[in-house]
């Protein structure tokens, strides 16, 4: 059995485009997974600081930096205290550690790194954060709160805290809502309610100012804001060509989407889903004058996608430029071609060796990296064996 199969997409039992039902393709390539690293507590995120070595965020763990040749794990020291203790520890669907990890567009000359994490506040439970720190000697220094999403509450589900810099060299966020069940929302859902900072995503600039050019959301809205509707996005990432911004989103049930970030969209949650509710007897509001952007892709079974990526390297020809999204649910990896911000076509790839998947990344050189979210989590190349 070929290890890459393409299933045909009619908009009826995986997924489906909203502006048109993708093509069949025929794909030559074949990929294989050689582990490099092991031994990691569930990674969320990875950076590289050189083509052999890389930070790591470990979500039930310590932020590292690895050695890829020699395998080596170092602590780094310094990070915040306000961390929440690790995944699990509340309860098993507890979503708290560290998330993200990402490098300043300057860094070769100002060190700086982004950091997002479950912040804990003594008492009032916990919160998405992000700060950037320098880091120098395997420690971080001069840390700086550049969002802290409150309030502090104690539900510990969908913290988002997905992060890029665009080629307009500003950082964009993810923040999750945070509710479990939809029967728990306020009377103005949260994602919907802009005075509060959950369910949103946010555009700054690198030292954490409000660029002038943000779209205005009104005098009450919070500082920052890009997009709101948003359940629980994790993956977001550039087109490094045409500078796009695409966003994995996850659904309660079903649900999950796909979607490219416009300034001032509303992407509906949970006003509108391409999923189910978690609380049956859940009935959203309405919204007077609210308008909503469909997703560009939406699958019909659980996908959970997370740490997407546009690949630009050279091993994979067939590949270049194509979206790459993995999944935590089922373990899924897939390959997305887009034409003229169009999704045309959809392959899921590894169906016989799948394994949950938390981020795509490639090397400064190209090579292809996965992050698998286990116990004993892994650093995966990605090889084409042709």
């Amino acid at each position: 059995m070929s290890r890459v199969i393409l299933f045909l997409f009619l908009g009826v039992l995986l997924g489906c485009s909203k502006t048109e039902k993708p093509r069949f393709q025929i794909s030559k390539t074949n990929p294989s997974k050689q582990i490099v690293v092991d031994s990691l507590n569930h990674p969320w995120s990875m950076a590289f600081l050189s083509e052999d070595e890389v930070l790591v965020s470990e979500k039930d763990g310590d932020l590292l930096r690895v050695d890829l040749s020699s395998k080596r794990k170092t602590i780094i020291k310094g990070f915040p205290t306000d961390l929440t203790d690790s995944i699990r520890v509340v309860s098993r669907g507890d979503n708290s550690g560290i998330f993200e990890v990402v490098l300043d567009p300057d860094f070769d000359n100002n060190n700086f790194v982004y950091l997002s994490y479950a912040a804990k506040k003594k008492g009032k439970g916990s919160t998405t954060k992000v700060v950037r720190a320098t880091l120098k000697n395997d420690s971080l220094y001069d840390r700086k709160t550049i969002l802290e999403a409150g309030p502090f509450t104690r539900e510990y589900y969908h913290y988002g805290g997905g992060m890029t810099f665009g080629t307009d060299q500003k950082l964009y966020i993810t923040i999750g809502e945070r509710l479990f069940r939809e029967i728990d929302e306020p009377a103005l859902p949260i994602a919907q309610d802009l005075t509060d900072k959950r369910g949103k995503i946010y555009r700054f600039n690198a030292d954490g100012s409000i660029p002038k050019d943000n779209p205005d959301f009104g005098p009450d809205a919070v500082p920052g804001l890009y997009a709101i509707g948003i359940r629980a996005a994790q993956g977001i990432t550039v087109q490094p060509i045409t500078g796009d911004i695409w966003f994995s989103e996850h659904g309660t049930k079903q649900g999950d989407e796909i979607n490219r970030l416009s300034a001032g969209a509303n992407y509906g949650w949970p006003i509108i889903t391409t999923g189910g509710y978690r609380s049956r007897d859940y009935v959203p509001p309405h919204i007077e004058g609210a308008s909503f952007t469909d997703p560009d892709w939406y699958w019909k079974h659980t996908v959970a996608p997370t740490g997407l990526m546009f690949y630009t390297g050279d091993e994979f020809p067939e590949w270049k430029n194509d979206l790459l999204v993995p999944g935590l649910s089922v373990g899924s990896f897939w390959r997305f071609t887009i034409e003229n911000q169009t999704i045309k076509s959809a392959q899921e790839l590894f169906v016989d060796d799948r394994v949950r998947s938390r981020k795509i990344t490639q090397s400064p050189n190209g090579k292809l990296y996965m992050l698998t979210d286990e116990d004993n989590g892994k650093i995966v190349r990605i090889k084409n064996l042709k």
